[in-house]
């Protein structure tokens, strides 16, 4: 029976994980920390806590951070579904202007709209991969 201490260190252990998965895929994709704040809905000050998750420390019981975090990496699987011979456009994807995003990069977009441009952007790729 898993007591209560149990199901939370399993949780910041999963936290912990996507923490490290998200710090790597923005280094894949080449972004600065302001972007990387951006993405993850976090204050340009903040920079403390991207630091930590960089160290892989679990990610805040955050609700919208979390549901960011699943977005980015569902954006980065259809990434590597859409071009899976070359990982340097599925990487540098959310750094090119598309007409999708009013001549934004994808990473413009989520700067500018928030929650809305990483729906925008996850919806996009969705379509074009054909679900």
């Amino acid at each position: 029976m898993n007591t209560p201490s149990a199901v939370l260190n399993g949780q910041e252990q999963d936290r912990g994980a996507l923490a490290r998965m998200v710090t790597r895929l923005f280094e894949h994709w080449g972004l600065s920390s302001e972007d990387q704040l951006a993405m993850l809905g976090l204050s340009v000050s903040n920079r403390a806590a991207l630091s930590r998750y960089r160290k892989g420390e679990p990610l805040a019981v955050n609700r919208d951070l979390l549901e960011r975090v699943g977005h980015l990496l569902a954006i980065h699987k259809s990434l590597r579904l859409i071009f899976p011979q070359d990982r340097d456009l599925a990487y540098g994807w959310m750094s090119q202007r598309n007409r999708a995003f009013e001549g934004r990069t994808p990473v413009e977009a989520i700067r500018e709209w928030g929650f809305t441009g990483v729906l925008m952007v996850r919806a996009y790729l969705d379509r074009h991969r054909g679900n």
